[in-house]
């Protein structure tokens, strides 16, 4: 078989119906496609077999997760070939591809195919499926987004070492987009992030502030040490915690500052004058939103700002059928639901706030995720040692294709400012918009 790769691009542009943008370097050595384009190496003929056993996006993740495919070459411009001809565009959608829906997998279905599925079957070789990487989340507990189940997804994700986080996210160990100038490094990104939100929330010296998903303290530390609020950061995972209490101490901030291992929907000791939520929202799900809206404004005091960072998908026409990436919900984010900006901001005012800015700053992700791949690249010897192999593939993918998905306007990311205004109707907000002081 010393053209196996030939024989896979011609499958390829037969099955997909178009021509295939990158090379293939196959297990035996052999090497077809346009010349200077990066190769997607197949190291092994499992791969294939991943592939037919679950035509589609999981089917590829699992061969790269597993290191049976890889790319030589720059892994954007790989993906960013490979998605014009892989993923379908959802009808509706904003320009490019956006569904992880894999035009592969109708192909492999097609009867009218059948003899190329037979060249396919004949490749991959005889045997069962391998089993996915042990990366992959399983079997699931419980009803989705109840608490028990939410903290189980918050531990896949996070709970992987913060040694591992803070070689990825550098020193500020700030796990959201930052906000960026241009010459800019990503640990003065992150401040002027921080900074922008104690600002637009209209922080003072004694103010409570709590900080729903907290992670690893950075936006309570901030705000305590440079705003002189009394700051509770509540999170769902034991590491974060753990680290950041910490940071905390190693501050001596621990009189002005409390961490707390807790869901939002458990908070007790409300009002607050300000809240935070950066990069969480994320998690709660369509299903839970205005709960998680009405709570939120429960516990802030009237006249208090809820300060929403959250990133957010292309609205579909058909939003009933819409479906969460398959590679994201199986290796990264397990339950995680994005939706359009315009259902957050009409959630948050129906649960009764008053929604006074909303600044998109998308381009600011892709920055943050350049980095944050970077970061990875430099530190890979140490991620693999400090997590596995298949959990470092992971990380470099998904934030590789974030980066790509944010430039083309396949999603953003929204800072929402909201207010609980009184009944009297003052609000306390700024005659001049962005002036962010009261």
């Amino acid at each position: 078989m010393a053209d196996a790769a030939r024989r896979l691009t011609a499958l390829a542009e037969e099955l997909l119906g178009a021509p295939l943008p990158v090379r293939i370097r196959a297990w035996d050595g052999s090497e077809a496609g346009p010349p200077g384009a990066p190769a997607l190496v197949v190291r092994h003929r499992r791969a294939l077999r991943r592939l037919l056993w679950r035509p589609g996006e999981l089917g590829l993740v699992r061969g790269w997760v597993a290191g049976d495919i890889e790319v030589d070459g720059d892994l954007y411009e790989a993906l960013d070939r490979l998605a014009g001809v892989l993923w379908e565009r959802a009808p509706g959608s904003a320009d490019g591809p956006v569904r992880s829906a894999l035009g592969l997998a109708a192909a492999l279905r097609d009867p009218d195919l059948r003899a190329a599925v037979r060249e396919l079957v004949a490749l991959a070789g005889p045997g069962l499926p391998p089993p996915p990487p042990r990366e992959e989340v399983r079997r699931r507990r419980g009803v989705l987004h109840s608490p028990r189940r939410d903290k189980a997804a918050i531990s896949h994700h996070y709970d992987v070492g913060n040694d591992f986080y803070e070689a990825v996210l550098g020193p500020s160990v700030v796990y959201s987009c930052a906000y960026w100038d241009e010459g800019a490094t990503l640990e003065e990104a992150q401040r002027a992030k921080l900074d922008l939100i104690c600002r637009k929330l209209a922080l003072k010296p004694e103010d409570r502030l709590l900080d729903v998903g907290c992670g690893w303290g950075s936006m309570v530390l901030h705000a305590a040490r440079e705003y002189g609020v009394r700051a509770v950061g509540v999170t769902l995972s034991t590491e974060q915690a753990a680290y950041a209490r910490k940071r905390i101490a190693d501050a001596g901030l621990t009189d002005k500052v409390e961490i707390r291992v807790q869901d939002y929907r458990d908070i007790p000791d409300g009002p607050y004058d300000a809240i935070s939520s950066i990069g969480m929202a994320e998690h709660v799900g369509s299903t839970r939103y205005r709960e998680y809206a009405e709570i939120l404004r429960t516990l802030l005091k009237p006249g208090g700002r809820l300060l929403n960072h959250q990133i957010a998908r292309r609205p579909q026409r058909d939003e009933e059928n819409y479906h969460v990436d398959a590679f994201i919900d199986a290796y990264v984010f397990p339950d995680g639901e994005l939706s359009p900006v315009g259902s957050t901001v009409s959630l948050l005012e129906e649960a009764g706030f008053e929604v006074r800015d909303v600044e998109a700053i998308r381009e600011h992700y892709a920055l943050t995720l350049r980095q944050w791949v970077a970061n990875l690249e430099a530190h890979w010897a140490q991620a693999v040692r400090l997590t596995s192999p298949g959990r470092a593939r992971v990380w470099k993918l998904y934030m590789a294709a974030s980066a790509l998905s944010f430039e083309r306007n396949r999603i953003g990311v929204n800072q929402v400012l909201a207010v609980r205004t009184p009944d009297s109707g003052a609000a306390g907000m700024p005659l001049r918009s962005r002036d962010w002081r009261s």
